[in-house]
């Protein structure tokens, strides 16, 4: 079965965006392990708002979503959209069935991008396999949080640590699922 990995850039004090939803604060001078990243993935789950962000990036960069990031299937999660870009699957029903079902699918791993309201909904269902998280050395004080109220604790298996000159450590979990006290 194909693992789905949350991958995303998060604040020392756990903020994924600022307090009205900047990401200025990422640093983007080198891959930071995003290449390697990309040949372990062929797809890539979204929700609504990230999905919108991700078309507004596309139309300043070439088209592409993150430079240099393979063609991916995108999975948009909303229960509001009616339609999204040529080549992308919108999920409107019941997204914890269909998560499930693609992720029995052959293929690679997939990419859970955001936002945190779908990775809140994945982590309670049990369906994220993996944390790849790229700490950025700054502290925001407010913004939007990436772990909100869990049912329970999850305890994180370290599966490779990374550390950059820049201050950024990267940190890549399993998630032992089943396991919690």
């Amino acid at each position: 079965m194909r693992k789905l990995i949350l991958g995303l850039a998060i604040t020392l004090d756990g903020y994924i965006e600022g307090p009205n939803g900047e990401y200025d604060w990422c640093f983007t001078d080198q891959d930071y392990g995003l290449n390697e990243f990309f040949d372990r993935i062929d797809a890539i789950f979204i929700g609504r708002k990230s999905y919108e962000i991700a078309e507004q990036q596309r139309e300043g960069n070439n088209g592409e979503m993150i430079p240099g990031m393979p063609a991916l299937t995108e999975y948009v999660f909303s229960k509001t959209l009616t339609s999204v870009k040529e080549g992308a699957v919108l999920i409107s029903g019941n997204s914890i069935a269909e998560a499930r079902r693609i992720k029995h699918l052959p293929g690679k791993d997939i990419w859970l991008f955001g936002g945190a309201v779908l990775f809140d909904a994945f982590m309670k269902a049990g369906l994220v396999d993996e944390l790849w998280m790229s700490v950025h050395p700054i502290l925001l004080g407010s913004g939007k949080l990436l772990f909100r109220e869990l049912e329970g604790r999850s305890h994180l298996k370290l599966l490779e640590s990374k550390t950059y000159d820049t201050g950024l450590v990267s940190l890549r979990y399993s998630i032992e699922n089943g396991k919690t006290l």
